[in-house]
């Protein structure tokens, strides 16, 4: 399941990559807690991807794909907006997950990995 064209793209080039083992969307619970509200929350990240490498070693990995603009922090303007509030609740909420989803990788000998329209596109 894709919920946006950035991530039907991640999941096309999964599908043809001789290198991916196996891989799923949204199957992993990672908990984390809400900058917002304090509370624990549930992170579904996007992929989780089974690889062997170029020296043959199996890694494991979880990806989450989101707009660049997401994961900066936004600049605060002159006058404080609701966009500029929503902008910041947004990037928050996200360092958390990125955070906790880093450290559930760690625990497991796994890798997070950031995909932005950056890396899909390879954009500079």
């Amino acid at each position: 399941m894709y919920r946006s064209l950035w991530e039907r793209k991640v999941f096309s080039k999964l599908d043809i990559w001789d290198n991916v083992l196996e891989w799923s969307s949204e199957e992993i619970i990672i908990r984390y807690r809400s900058p917002i509200d304090m509370e624990i929350h549930r992170y579904f990240p996007d992929v989780y991807v089974k690889m062997k490498t170029k020296d043959d070693k199996i890694i494991e990995m979880v990806l989450e794909v989101k707009p660049l603009a997401q994961t900066l922090e936004p600049k605060k303007p002159k006058r404080i907006t609701k966009r500029y509030l929503e902008e910041l609740a947004t990037y928050g909420i996200n360092q958390a997950k990125f955070k906790a989803a880093s450290a559930w990788c760690a625990d497991r000998g796994w890798k997070f990995q950031l995909i932005t329209e950056k890396n899909i596109f390879g954009k500079k």
